[in-house]
């Protein structure tokens, strides 16, 4: 069945970097949309990153210039490069796949209500 399965969450100091992983499987094309989202608690979710299959990208400002999404289509997998960590970059990352969700055009990458696969999430934690 398809699913998405995180990975590269840990704890590091502030001004630390890490690099989270989403494998997509049970799929038989390269992903069109897809995202990462992270929810800390008490928090909603929100969006971080986004990518469609062209390799366009969108980011929230609070990443921007710190965060970097990547795609390796060959393997169907997704990746978030973080610098700079902040303690407010602490939370549950999950990464998403939605055929359709980044049709309403760059706003949409980041927007969690288009999104319907949805993967388990990974904790970063930043001290």
């Amino acid at each position: 069945h398809v699913q998405l399965v995180e990975s590269g969450g840990g704890s590091v100091q502030a001004g630390g970097s890490l690099r989270l992983s989403c494998a997509l499987s049970g799929v038989s094309n390269s992903p069109y949309c897809m995202g990462w989202f992270r929810q800390a608690p008490g928090k909603e979710r929100e969006g971080v990153a986004g990518i469609e299959s062209d390799g366009s990208t969108s980011y929230a400002d609070s990443v921007k210039g710190r965060f970097t999404i990547s795609k390796d289509n060959a393997k169907n997998t997704l990746f978030l490069q973080m610098t700079s960590l902040k303690p407010e970059d602490t939370a549950m990352y999950y990464c998403a796949e939605d055929r359709f969700a980044c049709l309403k055009g760059p706003n949409s990458r980041l927007d969690r209500n288009e999104y319907r696969l949805w993967g388990q999430g990974t904790q970063v934690t930043v001290s």
